[in-house]
């Protein structure tokens, strides 16, 4: 028999497991749009896009649970066009919307890069980089076309691999899931061998040649797909709810 809470509750419970308290982040953390008080069903996905929501509401979902909400500083405004299409589902479907950031990223069991290195094999002892947010930890890879080949493979796609010095080994791995190719002298200073992100900018790849450390680029969305399920299905098996996490394909 499937369980029932209060929003409320339900928020309390993803709070007390994230902290968001203890980030500085770039848009709110928690309920973004409130639907029905009582929830039964959680989906969750990792971007709040019009064919998440669509998704959602068809497997009748009382609350949806993101990475990317809608909301970020310094955005516009106004409820026109796209934002209002996405508002306009929600609401008319009484969907509660609950998107958790930096957070999701940093949770140390169940966030997307304790997930992703799951996903891959290692296992962090140190964390680096702004609000320590990134990964550290022992690897066992010959060199850089091996790790790439088993990131490629593990992640299901192809990845952009800059390889620092041809031929060696990877004994000390780093990484940060999205867009933290800004990370990648954090991740220097930390002692890497090569450093995993989902974007990677021009600066980096001139980088990687004169340090000799490998920076793989393995997509945005494939390094954050692993967080929102994983901190849904537990709290939802936490408190008896049924989940289900709703894959929406984006090539980035």
């Amino acid at each position: 028999m499937i369980a029932m809470i209060q929003r409320q509750d339900l928020l309390a419970h993803f709070d007390g497991l994230l902290q968001p308290e203890r980030f500085k982040d770039y848009g709110p953390n928690g309920l973004q749009v409130e639907g029905k008080a009582e929830i039964r069903h959680i989906v969750s996905g990792v971007t709040a896009s019009r064919a998440l929501i669509e998704a959602a509401i068809e497997d009748k979902a009382d609350a949806i649970f993101v990475h990317h909400g809608l909301f970020w500083r310094g955005m516009d405004g106004r409820i026109t066009g796209w934002m209002k299409e996405r508002i306009r589902l929600l609401l008319a479907h009484d969907v509660n919307l609950f998107a958790y950031h930096l957070p999701l990223d940093a949770h140390p069991e169940l966030g997307n890069n304790a997930q992703l290195g799951a996903k891959l094999g290692v296992q962090f002892d140190a964390t680096f980089g702004e609000q320590a947010l990134g990964m550290v930890g022992k690897a066992g890879f010959a060199n850089a076309d091996a790790l790439a080949s088993h990131v490629a493979a593990a992640l299901g796609r192809p990845v952009t691999c800059v390889t620092g010095a041809a031929g060696k080994p990877v004994r000390r791995l780093a990484w940060c899931t999205g867009g933290a190719q800004g990370f990648f002298e954090s991740a220097l200073a930390a002692g890497a061998d090569a450093y995993i992100t989902g974007e990677i900018s021009e600066p980096q790849a001139h980088l990687a040649r004169e340090t000799g450390t490998t920076f793989i680029a393995a997509g945005h969305h494939a390094t954050e797909r692993y967080g929102a399920p994983a901190v849904a299905a537990h709290v939802a098996h936490q408190l008896g709810l049924s989940h289900r996490f709703i894959e929406i394909d984006n090539p980035a």
